[in-house]
């Protein structure tokens, strides 16, 4: 018979503050300790939780609630202060951040991020843009902007985030159609309550006809050409990019809504290599016949706080006025990222590749949750220790060479021996997708979502970038 728990509940610490620890370590980074929680049930029996099978390990954080205390001086006074209930997921990354200096402020933002819970939205997109938990609600007058192949709407995303409203997604690829319809409909489900129009053809369709209902003068244009052919996986089995007719039609395609649509700013994302190719000089081109100011760079987007190390050409350009591609972030590794989701990822294992990378790197590295691919190298994964960004992520790691989903694409291994999967969701934090984007259920869709888009968190910073000046100009 399974016995009932009455409200009786209590905190004991295992190490709450040691007889000998020193205030200066409560001043500076604070405390992190285990406790245990006694519950006494009907019976007048006393049981501990987390209820654990066996004895209860030490090295084991999911054995044990966990804390974190400080002081703070009130007054001339020091006073204590605690958070509980930390999730045991985030305990490692705590105690790194520790080791590495941490300050106080930044454990408890990160502690308070990974107890963080979904609240009710709120009304104001300028207070809540920068919480990518709630979707934003967009002011009437909010700026708008048009998007030439759009995916499923990575820069969209950034742009609701930085408060401006997509009105126009143009989106389709005739060699993979099916894939396009699902995108679409994904594209809709996420963005049609801003009013934006998800129109089913090519960009050189679009153009052909005159872009017929398309606003003029949009505050935003942006464009993200089909890389395929100017990518590094294809340039590796080429030897050389191969630029095709179809390459040079989209971007003459590009160029024509810049003349037609004069948008206010230009905003362009490709692969590095698209800067050599001829369809990028006939862009920039028709901006320079335009009178736009034209700014452009190859950035690693792990620079503006992306966990992910991801280089790819940035070009924003803009008429009358200047708008520079926005300053650097602190780095963030893939782990601080993720770590609150990683406790309810699926359990794993590693294929004997995965299993030998992970043996060389602890023949000469510290125990460190790895982030370590299933897919890609030929010998052995690759892999990404906790405190630095992960690999680039492309739509190749979520499907096969049919396009079929695959089940794994990506494990997480904690020093503790525990391997899970990394999920979809936890995929998109890495590719820089606000919570409250919806992806698809089936992998391969939303892993190709994921690969093509742009990472929604440097969309939001160059516009907001773009924001700030634009606001100042004149109309």
């Amino acid at each position: 018979m399974t016995k009932s728990v009455i409200a009786e509940l209590s905190a004991i610490p295992e190490k709450f503050l040691e007889s000998d620890l020193k205030s200066i370590q409560l001043h500076s980074q604070g405390c992190l300790y285990p406790y245990l929680e006694k519950k006494r049930l009907l019976d007048g029996s006393i049981v501990f939780y987390p209820r654990v099978i066996g004895q209860r390990d030490p090295d084991n954080p999911t054995h044990y609630r966990w804390g974190y205390n400080w002081e703070e001086r009130v007054d001339g006074v020091w006073k204590g202060k605690s958070i509980g209930s930390i999730p045991p997921g985030a305990v490692h990354m705590i105690r790194l951040m520790q080791q590495q200096g941490a300050t106080r402020e930044n454990i408890i933002a990160f502690i308070k991020r990974a107890k963080s819970k979904k609240t009710s939205p709120k009304l104001d997109v300028c207070k809540n843009f920068d919480n990518t938990k709630i979707k934003p609600v967009l002011p009437d007058d909010a700026p708008i902007a048009i998007v030439l192949f759009a995916g499923g709407g990575g820069i969209e995303a950034g742009m609701v985030q930085a408060g401006i409203r997509p009105v126009i997604a143009v989106e389709f690829d005739p060699t993979k159609p099916e894939l396009s319809r699902v995108i679409a409909k994904t594209h809709h489900h996420n963005f049609s309550e801003y009013g934006c129009r998800i129109i089913q053809l090519t960009v050189q369709e679009v153009a052909r006809l005159g872009f017929i209902g398309f606003p003029r003068r949009p505050d935003y244009l942006h464009a993200s050409p089909v890389c395929a052919n100017f990518s590094q996986a294809h340039t590796a089995k080429a030897g050389k990019g191969i630029e095709t007719a179809d390459d040079l039609s989209a971007a003459i395609a590009v160029a024509e809504a810049i003349r037609q649509l004069q948008p206010r700013v230009f905003t362009l994302e490709n692969v590095p290599r698209y800067q050599n190719s001829q369809s990028f000089s006939i862009i920039l081109s028709a901006l320079e016949q335009e009178g736009y100011s034209v700014n452009y760079s190859v950035v690693n987007m792990a620079d503006f706080g992306l966990p992910q190390a991801r280089r790819r050409l940035v070009l924003i350009a803009s008429k009358g006025f200047h708008v520079a591609i926005p300053a650097h972030r602190k780095p963030i590794g893939w782990y601080e990222a993720i770590a609150h989701l990683i406790p309810m990822m699926t359990d794993s294992q590693l294929l004997p590749k995965q299993r030998q990378a992970l043996e060389k790197f602890l023949a000469g590295n510290v125990p460190t949750p790895l982030l370590i691919e299933r897919v890609g190298g030929r010998t052995e994964s690759k892999y990404k220790p906790a405190h630095l960004p992960c690999n680039t992520i492309l739509r190749s790691h979520f499907t096969d060479h049919k396009g079929c989903n695959r089940s794994k694409f990506a494990d997480i291994w904690l020093p503790d021996g525990t391997v899970k999967s990394l999920s979809i969701e936890g995929a998109g934090i890495l590719q820089g997708f606000p919570s409250w984007y919806e992806f698809p259920k089936e992998t391969a869709t939303a892993g190709s979502i994921i690969g093509y888009s742009v990472p929604p968190s440097f969309a939001t910073q160059l516009f907001m970038s773009a924001q700030s000046i634009l606001k100042g100009a004149k109309l």
